[in-house]
């Protein structure tokens, strides 16, 4: 049995994915789950964005994106669709990447995931350095009272989870408070509306989940 268990965090530059296409020039950031790979090559995706016609629009005139379905809840838009190109991640799955999350912004694309052992870790990274445009952000040891990643346990969305993350770092919730909640929006390179937004929505879930 192997005890480790690494929490890795790649960046993706320059894949002509349609997700990353579509946030090339826009302000979009789409929050993606793990796409699935069928046996004929295409990829089923699901994912989510602040709502935005621009952003509905280039999906739907591209080419490589079919079947799109878009619904509307929370104030967020909800997508799933088929997808005709093949996403750089599975070269990483295929050497034991476990994807948590995805996100897509800037045309680039941030993805969060496991490793069992710092074996498989290196042939992960022997893969990234393969494909062009894959870069190894950060790499942490899984907690051992991990057993699920905080924003699927409680339904956050990856950029929910990191806000909640970045505050805690930042102690941001101690008594008395060391940092401002601009200088948190700061650290993650957003705006204090934007952070408390977040916020906001991040302990909505939290305390639905806890209290019903």
């Amino acid at each position: 049995m192997i005890d480790e268990c690494l929490v890795a965090e790649f960046r993706i530059e320059g894949d002509d994915c349609p997700l990353a296409a579509a946030t090339e020039g826009l302000d979009a950031t789409i929050d993606a789950r793990p796409p699935q790979l069928r046996s004929d090559g295409n990829v089923l995706l699901q994912f989510s964005a602040q709502p935005s016609e621009e952003l509905s629009a280039t999906l739907d005139a591209d080419d490589r994106i079919r079947y799109l379905h878009v619904t509307h809840a929370d104030g967020r838009s909800n997508y799933r669709c088929l997808s005709k190109h093949p996403c750089v991640v599975h070269e990483l799955v295929d050497e034991g990447f476990l994807v948590e999350s995805m996100r897509y912004e800037n045309g680039g694309s941030t993805m969060r995931g496991a490793v069992v052992g710092y074996d498989v870790l290196r042939g992960v990274m022997e893969a990234a350095g393969r494909t062009v445009g894959v870069s190894l952000q950060r790499v942490y040891p899984l907690r051992t009272d991990d057993d699920e990643p905080v924003g699927r346990a409680y339904e956050l969305t990856p950029r929910q989870e990191e806000s909640v993350r970045v505050a805690v770092e930042m102690g941001y919730f101690d008594l008395p408070r060391p940092v401002t909640s601009e200088e948190v929006a700061a650290e993650l390179g957003i705006s204090k509306t934007a952070f408390l937004e977040r916020l906001r929505r991040a302990q909505g879930s939290l305390f639905g989940s806890l209290f019903g």
